[in-house]
């Protein structure tokens, strides 16, 4: 099975529309919730937005605070398995609500995201600078 480079996998993840992101719990449970987000280099940018949310306490944000090390894991589901793939990053990650990566963080996502351009998240950030890319495609190469 063909795995991807770096290039193909970045492309691969900034087009993508949503991924899943991985933080753990102190306990060492893992907790997995689905992620809109935009990548600049080697950096993956996610913002909690204006849907409704059960608390602005989210876990994601207080497992980062415990333990910084996430993962991000995008994919394309095709019924032509021959245009599968997915694309998996590790790094450390961090949150802020304020300040010039805020700014910066939110601009690509209304940049990415028309659903944000009229109402532009407010929330706090993810910010996660990847250390880790992997990813595999069905394509062969020259496909």
């Amino acid at each position: 099975m063909p795995s991807m480079g770096i290039d193909e996998a970045r492309l691969c993840l900034t087009s993508a529309r949503v991924a899943t992101l991985a933080t753990a719990r102190s306990s060492g449970e893992i907790d997995l919730v689905p992620i809109t987000f935009a990548v600049a280099g080697n950096q993956l940018v996610s913002v909690v937005d204006h849907k409704p949310k059960t608390t602005p306490h989210l876990r994601r944000l207080e497992n980062i605070t415990g333990n910084p090390r996430v993962t991000v894991l995008a994919h394309s589901y095709e019924e032509e398995w021959d245009r599968l793939w997915w694309v998996r990053v590790r790094g450390t990650a961090r949150t802020t609500a304020s300040g010039p990566d805020h700014r910066d963080a939110v601009r690509l996502m209304v940049d990415k995201y028309p659903q944000l351009v009229d109402t532009p998240p407010t929330g706090a950030v993810i910010i996660l600078e990847i250390d880790e890319w992997l990813g595999w495609t069905a394509r062969q190469s020259g496909s």
